[in-house]
């Protein structure tokens, strides 16, 4: 099938004031912003969008950072490539379920060129980024002109391909605090093919008390099974200030899917993705707390 891409008129920037600029002055237009641009040339292609404007601004070198402290916590820049993030040592020391996580990202050239928080701001309900940063307890900054917001990344995304990025603004950070002592964090997913998109994900947080015994903070964020990535809030609650043991784990498993409101579709229906769910939860959830257990 032949592809066509329609006329637009292209707008580089060259600084983060220049970007917000551009944003403020095209707000009420039909525009794009393009950093990657792994989903939107895809899109385009098709014809799925037409913009009159394409914002790029992947020449924000200043967007392009992972960092990290004790009191800050990890900080990503809106330009930092899923490879990057796959293959920081801050990212593989820190928090190797990002790692992990980043290896199951489509494919190399993908990662190479896709941005991570271009992947959060396309809001597809199954982008794999979506579980791990709600267990991580992850805030996304966004700007406009003159201001700036932090949400919670569990906010983020608020329907299919929808966000809270209003017109005139554009996400510039993701920040992720430290972890406590004796916290383990895991994710998995499921797709039919290595590197597509899940049919379900799942993440999990457990932080342990000084003794290791006891549960004192759970994180639990699922993919797929929902407009947006969901946070299981009740399954959380079922395993904080409790020994965690197997048959608990199924409980929150089972909780955890009862969360969720997947929809049917080709590749699988809304119950066997409700299942799948509480599959993949109890089984990171193990993980997380053995992975807790050592820390």
């Amino acid at each position: 099938m032949k592809t066509i891409v329609t006329d637009f008129e292209y707008l580089p920037a060259k600084t983060v004031e220049e970007a917000l600029e551009l944003l403020a002055q095209h707000k009420d237009d039909d525009y794009k912003i393009i950093a990657g641009g792994q989903s939107l040339n895809t899109a385009m292609k098709h014809r799925l969008i037409t913009p009159e404007y394409i914002i790029d601004i992947k020449g924000l070198s200043d967007l392009d950072y992972i960092t990290f402290d004790e009191k800050s916590g990890l900080r990503i820049g809106a330009l930092t490539t899923h490879r990057s993030l796959e293959k920081s040592p801050i990212i593989r020391d820190k928090y190797p379920v990002l790692a992990e996580m980043e290896e199951n990202v489509a494919s190399v050239e993908t990662r190479n060129w896709g941005t991570v928080v271009g992947d959060l701001c396309n809001a597809d309900p199954a982008v794999d980024p979506g579980p791990p940063l709600i267990a991580l307890d992850a805030k996304v900054t966004i700007a406009g002109k003159g201001e700036e917001r932090v949400v919670d990344a569990e906010e983020f995304a608020v329907d299919f391909f929808e966000t809270l990025v209003q017109p005139g603004e554009m996400v510039t950070e993701i920040q992720i605090p430290a972890l406590p002592p004796h916290s383990g964090v895991c994710f998995t997913k499921y797709s039919q093919i290595h590197g597509d998109y899940a049919l379900a994900s799942a993440a999990v947080l457990i932080t342990l008390d000084e003794s290791k015994k006891k549960c004192v903070n759970a994180r639990i964020g699922l993919g797929g099974v929902g407009n947006a990535p969901v946070r299981a809030k009740k399954a959380e609650e079922l395993l904080k200030g409790k020994e965690i043991t197997e048959d608990l784990l199924a409980q929150a498993a089972g909780v955890a899917s009862e969360e969720t409101s997947p929809i049917s579709g080709i590749e699988a229906s809304a119950e066997y993705k409700k299942d799948l769910a509480g599959t993949l939860v109890k089984r990171v959830g193990k993980e997380a707390l053995a992975r807790a257990q050592k820390a």
